[in-house]
């Protein structure tokens, strides 16, 4: 069965999402989605000596009304600033390096094959996973493929048009999904069950949300991989407002 995931292009995401990927046989980038300000597309958290602190890509006009794959950044003073924000956060971990090139080399668009901020973005995701060996066989972007609608209707047109005979999200899905059509179509619908193994961390108490550079510069791959622990459960053990149990 073809296991498909649709995410909208983040900023060197959290473990989570990599266990996600990992989980893909088919990835699509919702590029074409609307930007949505305080989302993860732009931004994420690193661990510094006083707390963890944002590091986001400023965005010209602050990215109103525009797509993701239209989004342009102010400048690009920003990457020197982000790594350096980086080689503070990780300073002292034993592979700092390695999650540094994986960060030069997503800011260098050498990954995605271009230099937009939205390939930038989806770089900053692909080259941690390909890093951590989960990274998806097959990857599209949702521009690319001529699949029209809105909303869920979308989700499952895009699903079918690759093939999917199961579908697996997020669990902010939970609220305007209509499980019961995926299913009457052939699609049965699996919700991410987060379940990350901790790594030894500076600067506090261990938390997953944080950049997954974080894991990179922390463990070498292949035990960074082993701590992903990708699983997914069906849709019905995730009543709305509630979290699954171990």
């Amino acid at each position: 069965m073809t296991r498909v995931v649709i995410s909208q292009p983040m900023y060197f995401p959290w473990a989570g999402f990599l266990a996600q990927m990992a989980l893909a046989d088919v990835f699509i980038w919702l590029d074409d989605a609307q930007f949505s300000k305080g989302s993860f597309t732009n931004r994420i958290q690193v661990k510094m000596p006083d707390g963890r602190k944002w590091m986001s890509v400023p965005l010209q006009g602050k990215g109103a009304f525009q797509t993701i794959r239209d989004l342009q950044a102010t400048g690009d003073g920003w990457i020197a600033s982000h790594r350096a924000l980086l080689s503070q956060s990780l300073r002292g971990c034993p592979h700092t390096a390695s999650a540094l090139e994986v960060f030069d080399g997503a800011m260098a668009g050498t990954m995605a094959g271009g230099d937009s901020l939205c390939d930038r973005l989806i770089a900053s995701s692909e080259g941690l996973a390909r890093h951590l060996g989960v990274l998806p066989s097959r990857i599209l972007r949702a521009s690319d493929m001529q699949v029209e609608g809105a909303s869920w209707p979308r989700v499952l047109r895009m699903v079918k048009a690759v093939g999917g005979g199961e579908y697996i999200t997020g669990h902010g899905a939970r609220d305007y999904l209509d499980h019961a059509a995926f299913e009457a179509s052939g699609v049965a619908v699996r919700y991410m069950h987060y379940r990350p193994l901790p790594w030894l961390q500076f600067h506090g108490d261990f938390t997953p949300y944080v950049t997954g550079l974080d894991l990179a510069a922390s463990l070498d791959a292949e035990t960074a991989r082993n701590h992903l622990r990708p699983a997914s459960l069906d849709w019905r053990a995730f009543p709305a407002g509630k979290e699954p149990s171990e």
